[in-house]
């Protein structure tokens, strides 16, 4: 049931977005001069679900929520441009492939800011400082990464997770999925016995004590919105839009809709 949904929410999104992307002309470039995939809108590509950065909401007039899409959308308003949003997988996203491809103008997808991924990328400054983190069933005997060897851990594919499990995780067996979604189904499913992600994601996956985060990972991780490369005037955009949020305290507002930890 929970599948079907989703399907159909993403099926619609990426009929419309294709709509929307017919004929060159309806190309053009910001107030800025920065180049758009479509006119007087801001295109935005993001991996959803992996929540509480994206997620599905049929509520919304984007039909998307999350941290991510409140900071992008609260940027399009400063930008002067309507905002449109659709999801891509995560791989299409780092690897440069949808921005190249003209699919969206930003990637807002937690995405880590890279060496590896600046090579065809260009990014914002970075808007989130992150953790890795190891989720395991409540249950579990598993209380630290060291206890991982011989254990079936899962990642996502093409994430920073994956790289720092693939180092620290001496003797485990890693498996990559494409998505959260598809992580958290193995660990219900008990097809995986540990899952090392982002911690904001591996916490939402707490919430009816089930399972419990046992280790976080200071990795010096910060999130940016990545850009086609080349496209400098919109990065510098994106940049000054982030730096006024920040100035007047809608930044705050927003991340404390998501993160406080004040009752």
């Amino acid at each position: 049931m929970q599948k079907s949904r989703l399907t159909a929410i993403t099926l619609t999104a990426l009929a419309t977005f294709a709509l929307s992307a017919c004929g060159s002309d309806d190309s053009g470039t910001s107030a800025s001069g920065a180049d758009l995939v479509k006119k007087d809108t801001l295109t935005v590509c993001s991996d959803v679900p992996y929540p509480p950065f994206e997620d599905f909401d049929k509520s919304s007039d984007s039909g998307f929520k999350g941290f991510d899409v409140d900071i992008v959308s609260d940027i399009a308003e400063r930008l002067d441009l309507d905002i449109a949003i659709k999801d891509s997988s995560f791989d299409a996203l780092q690897s440069g492939q949808a921005l190249n491809a003209k699919q969206c103008d930003l990637a807002a997808s937690a995405m880590t800011i890279t060496d590896d991924r600046k090579k065809n990328l260009d990014f914002s400054d970075g808007y989130y400082d992150s953790q890795q983190s190891l989720l395991v069933p409540a249950d579990s005997d598993i209380a630290a990464i060291a206890d991982l060897k011989g254990v079936k851990v899962g990642v996502q594919q093409g994430t920073t997770g994956k790289t720092y499990a693939e180092e620290n995780a001496t003797g485990a067996e890693i498996v990559s999925f494409p998505s959260d979604a598809e992580m958290f189904q193995a660990i219900k499913a008990g097809q995986v016995q540990a899952l090392l992600q982002d911690l904001p994601v591996n916490l939402d996956h707490t919430t009816d004590g089930t399972f419990e985060v046992v280790e976080t990972y200071e990795t010096d991780e910060q999130y940016g919105f990545a850009i086609k490369k080349g496209n400098t005037q919109l990065v510098d955009d994106v940049n000054g839009a982030l730096e006024e949020m920040r100035g007047d305290g809608s930044y705050d507002e927003i991340y404390n809709r998501y993160f406080s930890t004040e009752n």
